[in-house]
């Protein structure tokens, strides 16, 4: 494919080495321009012309170099790479070569193939709930652009509310769905339906208690049920005493909560709910949101399912929760044995593919061979360059990438060091997205850090869950012999943080021997690309280990059996969804593959006799891929036949379980005889007559 790379050290403010990034891009020695978005702009003009990528190291012009595109026609996709705050503008700009050839390569790869989208259809139907004093000024501003309607909390101020919207009231209001499918229902709290009342005060002049005041809602304590009410309503018959604690419910597009609990507490909220919480700048915001989610609209399908490696449950006993547990939008369900993705609700975090066991949940924006190839091509650009010791910052696209910025211009000021020479930022959608398969895939690629960048806007349970599943490959790196090898994850909340935190593992990175680069490709499959990694790693490590052991809840490990309980009765063979535990159709034996055990616990729940349990750790070698007998029996033979079948441990205690059952009361030996022979005795008539018998009669 044609590409082009333009390259501009920004009004002379960072030193470039057009000849050296040229090299590494295979693209022989790039000109360097000073005022490429200025006075040397027809350079960039000229660059428009037969190509079929271009790749421009700058981001702060980009609306005007986008704008120069469209004029000129030009059909070719545009790249750009921010080289300023990432590199130039910082303390060690004179050794970032190697950072920029890597960053401008990576942005030379071809786009990720297209991934299914999901579609939302909205029309405008907006729904205020909340205390009639907030959601009243709210109705009448937004009335004119959206399909109103409102839901009282209270009954304050209803009588201001006319007829020019929707008018309910209630209490207990329940939420669910997502933008163009909200289903809202709430309890009837007042025989006094608003959406029917005229307003005509025939109830009012009526009641003898005067429990109904101008809000046209029943004080249902001072109401001493005379019904005068109903009679001067009449036929309008918007006062019904039998309404009361009546479920009601309706469907809408928006909802617009305006109550002082938000109805949703999830940290990822819905898209098209907004709950301001008496926040009146917010909910000037979410107002200005609300206008613009009218039409429709589509966003990328962020996951993949393959329900047959689910390790959720088998046979409704319990195993796998780690997606349903750290979901922040409640996207995730249980259905039975396995499991349920809303896809309408699924925000694109990717933790629940983090913390899967088995990638039976994948990330699919972009898939995890996209983000491996980038990943392999800054590393491999970055060594080509004469690069060292490079460590990896994966980053959030939006947050992180504002504090990469904001930290690039302090020390373009002076008021920071910056970035460090070393460190590679790695734009990704969510930092949750990026899993243990990935981290130990830049090891092997040649990584000597990995570091994530938690910018504070991600939800609590994601950086536990990612500083646990830190844990597991740190060990397993550390067990190794890779002792200058570190997995990071970084909690920042400004520039100056993520300042200190760069400087404080950037420093302190030992030198070691250089581990020959990985050339395997990141896999579909999670475990096939773990394989791939730890194997090379293992292959170099600097103290090779057979076996390492592992924190608990490990993804990797051994199933250990108590062979005096152990029946083998192959219920663990059936509920295991890796295939981790099998059968030998030939003898009565039990085997276990451990690089499949994902450590679910389902055979450990399954197992009627208790006699597994669970030990993580990781085994490493070529015994490990191979299938082991762990316990195994001579056959026991039907006493009729005498074809084997299950084993004499088995066939005994199925024998004492069973001695009192009426099925087999005086017929125990039916227990003893195979399935074919069983069922012939049980047909066969406990007397046979002959017919010389009968004819003897």
């Amino acid at each position: 494919m044609s590409q082009k790379t333009r390259i501009c050290n920004c009004n002379n403010t960072m030193p470039m080495d057009g000849a050296a990034i040229g090299s590494a891009l295979g693209e022989g020695a790039l000109p360097v321009s000073s005022q490429l978005c200025r006075r040397e702009v027809n350079q960039y003009l000229q660059t428009l012309e037969g190509t079929e990528r271009i790749v421009v190291g700058c981001t702060q012009e980009e609306p005007l170099f986008r704008e120069l595109a469209e004029m000129k026609s030009t059909v070719a996709p545009l790249r750009f790479v921010n080289l300023r705050e990432t590199s130039g503008w910082s303390e060690e700009a004179h050794h970032t070569t190697p950072k920029m050839a890597a960053l401008l390569a990576a942005a030379r790869l071809p786009d990720p193939e297209p991934v299914p989208e999901v579609e939302y259809q909205s029309e405008g139907r907006v729904l205020l709930l909340g205390p009639a004093r907030r959601v009243l000024p709210w109705a009448r501003k937004l009335e004119r652009q959206l399909q109103v309607s409102v839901l009282f909390t209270d009954g304050d101020d209803a009588a201001l509310a006319g007829h020019s919207w929707p008018t309910f009231s209630g209490s207990a209001p329940r939420l669910q769905g997502w933008l163009g499918a909200f289903q809202v229902s709430w309890q009837q709290s007042n025989p006094v339906d608003l959406e029917l009342c005229t307003r005509c005060n025939a109830c009012v002049k009526a009641c003898p208690e005067g429990a109904i005041s101008l809000a046209y809602q029943v004080d249902l304590d001072a109401c001493g049920s005379h019904r005068d009410c109903v009679a001067a309503c009449g036929a309008v018959a918007a006062i019904d005493f039998e309404r009361v604690e009546k479920e009601r419910s309706g469907e809408f597009d928006l909802v617009f909560d305006l109550g002082d609990t938000p109805l949703l507490r999830m940290h990822q909220l819905p898209q098209g709910y907004f709950a301001p919480a008496g926040d009146e700048a917010a909910a000037a915001l979410a107002a200005m949101r609300m206008l613009e989610l009218v039409g429709t609209f589509s966003k990328p399908r962020f996951f993949q399912y393959k329900e047959s490696i689910c390790a959720h449950s088998r046979s409704k006993q319990p195993g796998c929760n780690a997606c349903i547990d750290i979901c922040s939008a409640e996207a995730i369900s249980s259905a039975g044995d396995h499991i349920k993705v809303s896809p309408q609700l699924c925000a694109g975090c990717g933790a629940c593919t983090t913390v899967c066991p088995s990638g039976a949940l994948t990330y699919a924006w972009p898939r995890a061979p996209d983000s491996g190839e980038r990943t392999r091509t800054m590393l491999a650009t970055y060594a080509r360059a004469g690069g060292q010791r490079p460590a990896l910052l994966l980053h959030n696209d939006e947050e992180g990438s504002a504090l990469v910025r904001e930290l690039g211009q302090l020390a373009a000021a002076g008021a920071a060091r910056g970035m460090p020479a070393r460190v590679l930022p790695l734009p990704v959608h969510h930092v949750a997205s990026v899993g243990m398969d990935l981290w130990l895939a830049a090891v092997a690629y040649g990584a000597v850090d990995v570091a994530l960048l938690s910018s504070g806007c991600e939800a609590p349970q994601y950086l536990d869950a990612l500083a646990q599943q830190m844990t597991f490959a740190q060990a397993i790196i550390d067990g190794l012999g890779y002792s200058g090898t570190g997995l990071h994850l970084l909690r920042v909340r400004d520039a100056a943080e993520l300042e200190r935190e760069l400087q404080r593992f950037a420093a302190t990175a030992e030198r070691l021997p250089a581990l020959p680069a990985a050339t395997f490709h990141v896999a579909a499959a999670k475990r096939e690309t773990l394989d791939f990694a730890l194997t090379h790693l293992a292959r170099h490590a600097p103290t090779p280990q057979d076996c390492i052991a592992l924190p608990p809840g490990a993804p990797f490990g051994v199933v250990e059996i108590d062979t005096g309980k152990c029946t083998l009765c192959m219920a663990c063979v059936g509920a295991c969804p890796e295939s981790a535990l099998s059968d030998n159709p030939s003898l009565p034996q039990l085997r276990f593959t451990e690089s499949n055990c994902v450590q679910c616990g389902l055979c450990v729940q399954t197992c009627p006799e208790q006699a597994l349990s669970l030990q993580p750790r990781l085994a490493l070698g070529a015994t490990a891929k191979q299938a082991r007998a762990i316990n195994e029996a001579e056959p026991y033979h039907c006493i009729k036949c005498q074809k084997p079948f299950g084993t004499l441990q088995m066939v005994e205690n199925m024998v004492s379980k069973l001695a009192g059952h009426g099925a087999f009361s005086g017929n125990l030996d039916r227990l003893r005889m195979c399935p074919d022979c069983r069922v012939i005795d049980m047909m066969q008539p406990e007397k046979e007559v002959s017919i010389f018998e009968v004819k003897r009669q």
